[in-house]
C-alpha cells in the first residue's frame, strides 16, 4: 500500500492556506473527499479511523459541512466523525433523514446535524460566500424510499460559484438517475467503481450522459490503486478518448480546471 502524497499535519495546512477560483479537492482515501472554495471547507464520506489514513478526524479544526452520504462506516465513520464535529465546534453534519437515530446514537447531538432527503437543498453562507449541497437518491441494488424516513442512501452535488461536483456515495444505476443528475450541469463526477457500485463501463456511460466534464473514480480501495484502476484507465484510453478523467494519489490535491484552462 502506497503512503499518501500528504498526510497529517502537512496535509491540514495545506487545506487551511489553499484559495481558489474553483473548488479545489483532496481524495482521502476509499470514498472521502476535502473539497474547498475560497473559505469554504466540506467533507465528504471522510472515512478516517483506518490504518494509515492521511489524517485524523481530531485534527480536523476547519470543517464547515460534513456531508455522509448513509449509514455504513466506511461512509458514516463512527470514530472519525464524532472527533471531526469535536475539534471543528461549528460544524455541522449534513445526512439523510433517516440515519438521524444512527447518528445520535454514536454520541452526535441533534443540534450538530442538518437532515435532508432528495430534491432539497441546503444553502451554506459563511463570509460572503455561498455554497449549495442538492441531494438526489443513490440506489443499493434497488432504489429504496420509505414514505417516513424518505430515501436512505443519498448523493449529494456540491455546487460552488459555477461549479458542480457530483458525489453519490455508493450507487448502482437505476431508471431516471440520468434525468435527474443532466439539469445540475455537473462539472465533476466522483463515482464509486468497485463493490456494488457502478461497473467501469457504467460510470464512464453516466459521466459521458449526464455530461460531465470531468470523471473521478473512487471507492476502488482504501488507498491503493488495484486492478478495478488499471482496467479504467484502460477503458478510458481505449474507449473514452474524449472524457476527462483525473486519478488521485491518496492526500493529492487537485484544483478544478476553469472553462479558460480546458
Amino acid at each position: 500500500m502506497d503512503e499518501p502524497t500528504k498526510q497529517g499535519a502537512a496535509l491540514l495546512a495545506e487545506i487551511d492556506a489553499t484559495e481558489t477560483a474553483t473548488p479545489t479537492l483532496w481524495w482521502l482515501g476509499h470514498a472521502g473527499f476535502a473539497i474547498k472554495y475560497a473559505s469554504l471547507t466540506f467533507y465528504v464520506d471522510p472515512c478516517l479511523s483506518f490504518e494509515r489514513a492521511p489524517i485524523a478526524g481530531s485534527d480536523i479544526h476547519n470543517a464547515d459541512l460534513i456531508l455522509c452520504t448513509h449509514k455504513h462506516e466506511h461512509h458514516l465513520d463512527p470514530i472519525a466523525l464524532p472527533a471531526i464535529l469535536k475539534a471543528s465546534p461549528r460544524a455541522k453534519v449534513v445526512i439523510p433523514k433517516s440515519v438521524a437515530t444512527h447518528a445520535n446514537s454514536l454520541g452526535i447531538g441533534y443540534e450538530r446535524m442538518t437532515t435532508t432527503d432528495s430534491d432539497l437543498r441546503i444553502e451554506y453562507f459563511k463570509n460572503g460566500l455561498y455554497g449549495r449541497v442538492y441531494a438526489v437518491p443513490s440506489a443499493h441494488d434497488r432504489l429504496d424510499w420509505t414514505p417516513i424516513g424518505g430515501y436512505p442512501y443519498l448523493g449529494y452535488l456540491i455546487r460552488f460559484g459555477q461549479c458542480t461536483i457530483y458525489h453519490p456515495g455508493d450507487c448502482v444505476l437505476y431508471e431516471g438517475i440520468v434525468d435527474r443528475l443532466r439539469p445540475y450541469n455537473v462539472s465533476v463526477a466522483l463515482l464509486p467503481i468497485a463493490g456494488r457500485n457502478f461497473s467501469v463501463s457504467e460510470a464512464a456511460q453516466l459521466a459521458e450522459d449526464i455530461g460531465a466534464r470531468w470523471l473521478v473514480p473512487m471507492h476502488y480501495g482504501a488507498f491503493n490503486s488495484g486492478a478495478r484502476l488499471t482496467q479504467f484507465i484502460e477503458h478510458m484510453l481505449g474507449h473514452r478518448p474524449a472524457q476527462r478523467f483525473k486519478i488521485f494519489e491518496c492526500g493529492e490535491k487537485w484544483t478544478v480546471p476553469g472553462d479558460d484552462e480546458i
